[in-house]
């Protein structure tokens, strides 16, 4: 009880101040080690030689916050969706510490405006603005615990900025979603990085196509490769969907493999009456 009394009293004098007003406004409370918070939005490109001789960035405090907010997500997933399946509770967890998604919300935040990184680093989907949020949650942690560290993923992250009944219907993983369409109706889907090139910032650049039969059904651009499958695979699940014209000729695409496959098991059964007729013919002449 004094310990509380006595760090209310010592933060007083803080009241108003930076960064402490900065983050009274970002955290709702007052952090009683402010330093802990500096670090969590200084960026690797930016580290600082500590006291000890040790470079500082948020590397330490991204990966205890990782853990930390898992764990705080998933019991919150779990008390939401009650008796929901593991494969649904999982996936709705995955989609909501993915780092775009951190990404997004650290930014809809304000933490853009406080993270420290080099004027030289390329921004471009490297998500180090999700990282920072990482960063900042093990920060809360280690300066508050685990209970006000709960509080904030809950508050901040959870009911301010994720509806949970639409991010877990949301499809993210178009890639997988494609492959396994083009499984389930056997027809074959071929990845193709049609260029790559660097743009006006120096960024790399890559541009995938998706071919089904002869037909190029998605193009997709982005800053990797991944990325710009992703994209192409997007556009081609919407073109599957909502296509009617399209959806005729993947039809027409069905028909022939299936033709072909049936060609294909006629001339085997062909052939095995061939051998079998053969067969029979030897066994006759040895009989004889």
């Amino acid at each position: 009880m004094f310990a509380k009394l006595y760090t209310k009293i010592r933060l007083l004098k803080y009241k108003g101040k930076e960064p402490y007003s900065s983050l009274y406004k970002l955290l709702g409370f007052y952090p009683e080690n402010v330093n802990l918070y500096e670090q969590a939005f200084l960026h690797k490109s930016s580290s600082k030689e500590g006291d000890d001789g040790r470079w500082l960035n948020n590397e330490r405090l991204e990966f205890l916050g990782d853990a930390i907010l898992d764990a705080i997500v998933a019991d919150v997933v779990y008390k939401h969706f009650q008796n929901r399946k593991e494969g649904l509770l999982t996936n709705t967890r995955s989609k909501i510490v993915q780092r775009e998604n951190l990404n997004r919300i650290a930014v809809e935040l304000g933490l853009h405006k406080m993270v420290v990184y080099s004027a030289k680093l390329n921004t471009h989907h490297n998500h180090l603005y999700g990282s920072a949020l990482e960063a900042l949650i093990g920060a809360i942690y280690l300066d508050k615990g685990y209970e006000v560290c709960y509080h904030f993923v809950e508050e901040y992250i959870i009911k301010r900025h994720t509806d949970l009944e639409r991010i877990a219907k949301k499809e993210v993983n178009f890639k997988s979603a494609l492959i396994e369409w083009s499984q389930k109706n056997k027809l074959e889907i071929i990845f193709e990085l049609i260029e790559s090139f660097i743009d006006n910032d120096g960024n790399p650049v890559f541009q995938t196509a998706i071919q089904l039969d002869e037909y190029q059904i998605g193009v997709g651009i982005g800053y990797s490769k991944k990325e710009s499958q992703q994209n192409a695979a997007k556009m081609a699940i919407k073109k599957i969907r909502s296509d009617k014209e399209f959806q005729q000729i993947i039809a027409e695409i069905k028909r022939k493999k299936l033709e072909e496959l049936q060609d294909e098991a006629q001339s085997d059964d062909e052939s095995m009456n061939e051998i079998t007729d053969a067969s029979l013919s030897v066994t006759i002449e040895e009989e004889e």
